[in-house]
């Protein structure tokens, strides 16, 4: 089985518009230091924005 290690971590994605926390994702913080941008679906705003990772 694959071992359980303190690299990866949950994080959420707030929309840079509203602020309003849509997201949930993991990633890997020994690969990726810096704060994740993707743009998704808003559903407060109701269009495709920037969401970034917030602490």
């Amino acid at each position: 089985m694959a071992k359980k290690s303190e690299a990866r971590v949950v994080m959420d994605m707030a929309c840079t518009v509203c602020q309003n926390r849509n997201y949930t994702t993991s990633k890997n913080k020994r690969n990726d230091t810096q704060r994740m941008e993707l743009k998704k679906f808003c559903s407060h705003c109701r269009k495709v924005t920037l969401h970034r990772e917030t602490k």
